[in-house]
């Protein structure tokens, strides 16, 4: 039934809106992720998060609306300084932290604060923490 709805949503010329869902995500190119999360932006489409955001993933706090963003009690995200490799070498990037905390909203950002910031080591946000920054999914199966 629903693949006909979508095929119908298709034919009409109206684009047929799908959640994503995030069940686990290690992170990775800042870059890439700002262009898939722009994307994602301009669809419409909503974000649900069932699992592991990490990293780069974590953008996703402040790079869409907060009501297009819902977490699970599975979600987890965490955060820390951003850094590039040079083959086998990991050199932190503080312009690449200051980019991701600029993205964060305030209440991400002084959680962080609070937590000594952005370091290499993973803060992880879970739980009524989370609660206090991303909305509940509702009637998410």
């Amino acid at each position: 039934m629903a693949a006909c709805i979508g095929v119908a949503f298709a034919l009409s010329g109206v684009p047929a809106r799908a959640d994503v869902r995030i069940q686990y995500d290690p992170g990775g190119h800042l870059g890439a992720y700002s262009a898939r999360l722009e994307q994602i932006r301009r669809s419409g489409e909503r974000v649900i998060i069932d699992g592991p955001c990490m990293s780069a993933c974590t953008l996703v706090l402040g790079m869409l609306p907060r009501g297009r963003v819902c977490a699970t009690r599975n979600a987890v995200f965490g955060f820390h300084a951003a850094w590039y490799t040079d083959g086998s070498t990991r050199t932190p990037s503080s312009k690449a932290t200051r980019f991701m905390l600029s993205h964060y909203p305030s209440q991400v950002r002084s959680w962080i604060a609070k937590r000594g910031g952005l370091t290499p080591r993973m803060l992880l946000m879970r739980g009524n923490e989370l609660d206090a920054v991303v909305a509940p999914c509702e009637g998410v199966s």
